[in-house]
């Protein structure tokens, strides 16, 4: 198959892991995510732009300082260079999905927890899914 063409919400949902990259494309990057409550991306700062859909849950985005309530259906662009985090608010996982733009991780990365997502240091190596 040509791309992906998947239920994202369905994939969001059911996903139970840190981080899972699902594909990867020249320009961009899917990837599902699952925040414990209390949990949190971490603060950070990217040279490229990300997307974030949040499908389940609650939280808070915080953008370069200013701290923004989420919940299902939402979405948070951050443009390239903002400092940002995405932080669990609630009682249940934050389910949500990102794009990268272009990608950041190595295509495949499965990352069960945060803890073994920063002690990870690989980042895109210019593999695509297809």
């Amino acid at each position: 198959m040509t791309g992906f063409v998947q239920d994202i919400e369905g994939l969001a949902v059911r996903n139970e892991e840190f981080r899972r990259v699902l594909y990867t494309a020249r320009h961009c990057q899917l990837v599902l995510m699952a925040l414990k409550p209390s949990e949190e991306i971490g603060e950070e700062v990217h040279t490229l732009d990300q997307f974030f859909r949040v499908e389940e849950g609650a939280g808070e985005a915080v953008l370069d300082g200013v701290r923004t309530p989420i919940a299902a259906g939402f979405a948070v662009v951050v443009p390239a260079g903002a400092t940002h985090n995405i932080i669990n608010t609630g009682e249940r996982p934050l389910k949500l999905y990102t794009l990268y733009a272009p990608p950041n991780h190595r295509d495949g990365v499965v990352h069960h927890t945060r803890a073994e997502a920063e002690a990870d240091t690989e980042q895109f190596d210019g593999h695509t899914t297809e």
